[in-house]
């Protein structure tokens, strides 16, 4: 489900903890100018040879944060400050070359930025947090999070920032990674067919410097069956955090059923969490051979959360929301997202809106004769959908070439009127895909 390059191999850290693939530029890549974009599409990643997909994003006042896999089997970083007219050319994070996987990205209200991903050596697999204090310039700080368990499983991090050098990282987690087997897909990437599965969760309250030690979320640890955690800190410190949960049936093969969506949230800085709420059960499961990130929550203005997920039925794939507004204790009957009736890939985010009660959800979807595209439209708790689905991307992705497991998407803080998207997809007959980037007007 999530990763797709292998891990071989760990780099060591230099002074500046990243490298550059090309000489700075004040625009990275070629760029196409569409009318539904308020600024052109770029492609963020050119300079970087092979394969770039599974990008994250993070936005803070004009700046925006782009990391994705690629640039040679490690991960790739780009930023812009000026949302999204241009970019500075693509950069190596130091520590993540030759094989590091599922990066994340998250910034701070006092704008400290954390760039995290997974990596592994001989005996441990463990999520990296590099920080940066210069809006992405630098990253000065480096911290490896090493578990207790030799040869154990890690997979998909998240990160949040709280305020005062507070942040989280969730990651998937196991003690044995002999437990764990996989589902591959063509053009796609690796799912689990059984597993010591776990969310867990640290927290550093000195901007990543020191962190502390793992914490259970989903309950039955050893073999929980949760993986994939994306969540976002309130204004208050609360933590709130969905997590797509399997059902480990047999504890000696450790087996799975298919999942379903949970919530739950903490109150005490990450030490305890409360019971999950199931999600979306009425509308099915996510099967066990969906290999991208299923899952994702956001918060708008005013506190109002917002979880998209989709699921596989025998011959469908479709996209959900819910919605809660009162912190989580309880969720909204399902929305349909996705309007197509096929069983495409559909990976769906978004985003909480500047406007109270409006959210961004988005998804990359191969279900066009073209291949992939990144769709887009705007939801209220009140009125329902406010806008019909538009395609944001101007070109097609190759369906049979991996374009990663997530996409990025962002509001601007205190705009209503623009969104930050960025996606991978192989276009225009290129062997491999790439990373594009642009600011979008949105309306309601």
């Amino acid at each position: 489900m999530f990763r797709k390059f292998s891990a071989i191999g760990v780099a060591s850290a230099a002074a500046l903890l990243f490298t550059a693939v090309a000489s700075p530029a004040a625009t990275a890549g070629a760029t196409a100018t569409a009318a539904t974009v308020g600024t052109p599409i770029t492609d963020i990643s050119h300079a970087c040879s092979g394969q770039n997909a599974e990008v994250e994003q993070a936005t803070w006042r004009n700046f925006a944060y782009e990391a994705w896999m690629g640039c040679n089997n490690s991960i790739g970083f780009s930023r812009s400050a000026d949302k999204g007219r241009t970019w500075t050319a693509p950069v190596v994070m130091a520590g993540s070359a030759g094989g590091s996987w599922d990066p994340a990205v998250s910034v701070s209200t006092d704008g400290v930025l954390y760039v995290s991903f997974m990596n592994s050596d001989s005996t441990h697999t463990f999520p990296v947090v590099d920080t940066s204090f210069n809006h992405g310039r630098t990253f000065s700080q480096q911290a490896t999070l090493t578990p207790p368990d030799q040869n154990n499983w890690g997979d998909r991090d998240f990160t949040a920032a709280g305020a005062h050098g507070v942040v989280y990282l969730t990651w998937d987690y196991g003690p044995s990674a002999s437990l764990v087997t996989d589902i591959c897909t063509p053009g796609g990437s690796c799912a689990f067919a059984t597993g010591d599965l776990n969310v867990v969760v640290q927290k550093s309250t000195d901007y990543g410097r020191t962190w502390g030690p793992i914490v259970h979320v989903s309950p039955g640890f050893p073999a929980s069956g949760g993986d994939s955690a994306p969540m976002v800190v309130e204004p208050d410190g609360r933590v709130d955090l969905a997590y797509q949960g399997y059902n480990i049936y047999n504890l000696k093969t450790y087996a799975m059923n298919p999942a379903n969506m949970y919530f739950t949230s903490s109150a005490d800085g990450g030490r305890t969490w409360s019971p999950p709420v199931q999600v979306g059960a009425s509308v099915g499961t996510m099967s066990l051979a969906e290999w991208w990130i299923d899952g994702a929550i956001g918060a708008d203005a005013a506190g109002n959360l917002y979880i998209t997920w989709d699921t596989q039925g025998v011959s469908d794939d479709v996209g959900w929301v819910s919605y809660s507004t009162n912190h989580g204790a309880n969720w909204s009957a399902p929305v349909r997202v996705t309007p197509d009736n096929d069983n495409a890939t559909h990976i769906v985010e978004v985003a909480g809106g500047s406007a109270p009660g409006v959210a961004y959800v988005g998804w990359l979807a191969d279900n066009a004769p073209g291949g992939y595209a990144e769709y887009l439209r705007t939801f209220s708790i009140t009125r329902g959908w406010l806008t019909s689905p538009r395609r944001v991307s101007v070109r097609y992705g190759n369906a049979s070439i991996w374009p990663g497991d997530t996409f990025g998407i962002s509001t601007w803080p205190g705009s209503k009127r623009q969104l930050m998207l960025s996606w991978g997809g192989a276009v225009g007959g290129s062997p491999n895909s790439e990373i594009f980037a642009a600011s979008v007007p949105v309306s309601g």
